[in-house]
């Protein structure tokens, strides 16, 4: 792999511990008290170890893991919009830049990667775990992809793998931001396998016994510690039919109707929860990311990160809204819970506002993300 363009200094930090065991390297993200949210340094040094692991002969297999009752609950947003308020929008965008290659990395890896999604699992900790080969969800997980709460749209190549689950159950959870349990995640799965929380340290002890490190034998030892579990009775993932018939739809204000006639004949709690989340989120990025999760439909997960830090790139810039800004202060500063968007109705949302996000950024110092070598070399001539 050619070594990855990324831009800022990489800094040594114990925000991300390393453990060598054998031919297993150990990666424990550790910002227990942000519930290990992902900061600048984090990424650029999860870029350093990955690389060089891809070409270190001694490492063939790595174990990403969350200290604290977290995985990765996300992007440390709040740092990104103290930036550019402080000085640039550049600033955010460098951030972005070097955690979308860290995902490319990630889904493109040569050599076994297994996260144990232990706690919350949001945003950018999806970034750097879904795509990779191996998710072990546990009882402690508790997955999300928040953005339209915070006035964005799910991102870190979120379209490809949400748009990739069974039928329209990728524009349910991208749109509402709903909360998935250890048990759904297997179900739709975001997650390969199910371990009891308890088990996790058997789990790694056994790896770091291995002396073959092939994908089958890796999996054939999380099979060992895997349990089948159910999907609780009063799960969404038990009504795909309703999902499917609501979701499916063409337009945000369509999946909307869809989901309040549904009230109509019979109510549940997660349809009520649904129809409150979507009316909380930001009405333009709710348009936005039902269009990015359709478009990953016939993109590869190259494709859908260019196409990201496109969309990032002008949210960041507050080109066509400072919805973004808003929802961090309403959600992450303030925290009254009452973002003031803008535009505030789907009504006052056109096709040609939409349009605009997916467009290439009107600035002279801007450029297209450029992902590492071994990617398709015409993947920009395809969006």
């Amino acid at each position: 792999m050619a070594a990855p363009q990324i831009k800022g200094d990489v800094v040594d930090t114990d925000q991300v511990l390393v453990e060598e065991k054998g031919c297993v390297r150990v990666l424990t993200l550790n910002r227990p008290r942000q519930l290990n949210a992902l900061s600048s340094q984090m990424i650029l040094k999860l870029l350093k170890l990955f690389t060089a692991y891809e070409k270190d002969p001694t490492a063939k297999l790595l174990i990403m893991k969350g200290k604290g009752r977290a995985f990765c609950a996300g992007s440390d947003v709040s740092a990104v919009t103290h930036s550019i308020t402080q000085g640039h929008w550049t600033n955010g965008a460098n951030v972005f830049w070097n955690q979308y290659i860290l995902d490319y990395i990630i889904a493109t890896y040569s050599k076994p990667q297994v996260s144990f999604l232990n706690g919350f699992v949001m945003g950018g900790g999806a970034g750097v775990s879904i795509h990779g080969r191996f998710r072990v969800a546990t009882e402690k997980s508790v997955f999300a992809m928040p953005e339209t709460a915070l006035g964005c749209f799910p991102d870190v190549g979120a379209s490809y793998f949400l748009s990739r689950l069974r039928g329209y159950f990728g524009e349910y959870v991208g749109l509402t931001g709903t909360r998935l349990d250890g048990a759904e995640m297997l179900a739709c799965g975001l997650a390969t396998h199910f371990v009891p929380s308890t088990r996790l340290d058997l789990l790694e002890e056994s790896f770091v016994k291995l002396d073959s490190f092939d994908s089958f034998t890796v999996c054939r030892i999380i099979d060992q510690f895997s349990e089948h579990v159910l999907v609780r009775e009063s799960s969404a993932y038990n009504r795909l039919d309703v999902i499917d018939r609501c979701f499916s739809k063409t337009t945000v204000e369509e999946i909307l109707s869809a989901v309040e006639q549904e009230v109509v004949h019979w109510s549940s709690e997660w349809i009520l929860t649904a129809i409150e989340l979507l009316k909380k989120a930001s009405p333009i990025n709710l348009k936005v990311a039902l269009r990015s999760i359709r478009e990953g439909q016939t993109q590869q997960v190259g494709q859908c990160l260019v196409r990201e830090y496109r969309m990032c790139c002008h949210i960041l810039r507050k080109d066509f809204s400072k919805d973004f800004f808003e929802g961090c202060r309403a959600i992450l500063v303030d925290k009254d819970r009452n973002p003031k968007w803008e535009p505030s109705r789907l009504d006052q949302i056109d096709d040609d506002m939409v349009d605009k996000y997916f467009s290439k950024v009107d600035d002279a110092g801007w450029e297209e993300l450029k992902l590492p070598g071994g990617h398709d070399p015409n993947i920009l001539s395809k969006i």
